[in-house]
């Protein structure tokens, strides 16, 4: 059969009520590895050949496992169980139960060899509940791959390189991978003298409390789906508000450098207006020179004090975000605290029906209620999706229309600077005109120039006076 896959579970990092913890130590554990160092070891040289030929920053992996486990297209790992008889043919109290050990042993040992392209990170079989079974984790990979990494995760690809083809709808090589595993595990039973009994697995086959339980692992199914989403919605709203709250910090920044700079600009203003004082007595055009400078500096302090205000609002913005984002990770906490109970609370969890239970009573009275109580629980978990996506969508807006204030800031900015260059220019000019020429020798060119511009006005007024006579 399929497992959910709960290495926890297999490992007994938790016990379930249904193990009996005298009978643990009977267990067997063929291998466990922490499943990102087995992603390591399997993707780590693949994935840093894939980075090495992308020429764009945004295409490259980061982290395969990350890349894999927030994806939709192949799950991080399988699970497969393999059990042979029931709690009552093969008890794991009995010498059958024993028996049922060696043969999964036995077949365990040549199952990696079979199945090259599964790699088996956690392999436990269970003696300490009713029925041995053998729980297999794997990770299904392909090589020379043409797309993506040459060595990536893929379970169909994997399972075809082994030489299972899809045929038909219910002919997929999965079907086909578990056939062949069958008949594995049937060989090893015949070495033991065990001979499988074909029973089918159609559903008017199975007993009303097998299909109430099947039927109940469907909707935890559905509603592990939906926790998982809500946990990957969280982590991008936190991805978001920490992009934020950075770009807030660098804004902050450049706003601290600007007030140095307007500081030493304004230090640079006062002596510039002392050489304009000097240069005014003897010519006018400095004098007009220095009232634009002041002027454009007068500009440059209201621009300033702007962007003071406009920092101390980022500042309003950043404390409103920092207050969401913990809110956010209150909310995560609780989402995982129920995500814990949905594995150890009893209350999750479909009870044994009692000896003279009639299969009536115990759906009307146990599973009708538990699924009931299940439904609620994901129509509340359903509300505060939404309530967390229409979170994201605000926060998203809010990060558009800040982002659109930086670029502003940044604009104001460099036209600032622009400005601060042609002050400083115009104030070395007007240095050097004052430290060469002389207060003197400034005074003859005014009057130098005076003097042209007089001569210029008389000829013109006497080629209007000439002009004049001869038309008339």
């Amino acid at each position: 059969m399929v497992g959910k896959g709960s290495v926890n579970h297999n490992t007994r990092a938790f016990t379930a009520k249904n193990v009996d913890k005298e009978r643990s130590r009977d267990n067997v554990e063929f291998c466990h590895s922490d499943i990102k160092e087995a992603y390591h070891q399997l993707f780590d040289g693949a994935l840093e050949r894939y980075n090495a030929r992308q020429k764009r920053n945004d295409r490259k992996i980061e982290n395969y496992y990350e890349k894999i486990r927030q994806g939709k297209q192949e799950k991080l790992f399988h699970e497969v169980i393999f059990q042979i008889g029931n709690k009552d043919d093969m008890n794991a109290r009995n010498v059958e139960g024993q028996i049922a050990k060696d043969i999964l042993i036995d077949f365990m040992a040549d199952f990696q060899e079979r199945n090259p392209n599964l790699h088996v990170f956690s392999a436990h079989l269970h003696m300490d509940e009713e029925t041995p079974h053998l729980h297999i984790d794997f990770i299904p990979f392909i090589r020379n791959s043409r797309r993506g990494l040459d060595t990536r995760v893929s379970l169909k690809g994997a399972l075809a390189e082994q030489g299972f083809q899809g045929g038909t709808r219910g002919a997929t090589e999965w079907s086909q991978w578990i056939e062949a595993e069958k008949q594995e595990l049937s060989k090893v039973m015949g070495r033991y003298g065990i001979q499988w009994k074909k029973l089918g697995t159609h559903k008017k086959h199975l007993s009303v409390l097998e299909f109430q339980k099947q039927e109940r692992a469907k909707e935890v199914a559905e509603l592990d789906k939906q926790i998982e989403k809500s946990e990957t919605a969280l982590s991008s709203v936190k991805e978001v508000v920490d992009s934020r709250l950075e770009r807030a910090e660098n804004l902050i920044q450049i706003n601290e450098n600007l007030r140095k700079s307007n500081e030493r600009l304004r230090m640079d203003n006062s002596e510039l207006e002392n050489a304009y004082t000097e240069a005014e007595q003897s010519h006018s055009v400095l004098s007009k020179k220095n009232r634009i400078l002041q002027s454009e500096n007068e500009s440059l302090k209201g621009e300033n004090e702007i962007l003071q205000s406009g920092n101390s609002e980022l500042k309003k913005q950043r404390e409103r975000i920092q207050a969401e984002l913990n809110s956010m990770e209150r909310f995560q906490a609780g989402v995982e605290r129920q995500i814990c109970c949905y594995d150890e609370d009893g209350q999750w969890r479909l009870p044994e029906p009692g000896a003279f239970t009639s299969a009536k009573s115990y759906h009307e009275n146990t599973a009708k209620p538990l699924v009931e109580k299940l439904k609620e629980l994901v129509k509340s978990l359903t509300v505060r999706c939404a309530n967390l996506a229409e979170q994201v969508r605000s926060l998203t807006g809010r990060v558009k229309q800040q982002a659109a204030e930086i670029g502003w800031y940044k604009e104001k900015l460099m036209e600032q600077a622009d400005t601060v260059v042609q002050l400083r220019e115009k104030a070395d000019d007007l240095e050097c005109v004052r430290r060469y020429a002389g207060a003197g020798r400034v005074q003859e060119m005014i009057d130098s120039i005076k003097e042209a511009e007089r001569l210029d006005r008389e000829q013109k007024r006497i080629q209007e006076n000439y002009d004049g006579r001869y038309y008339r």
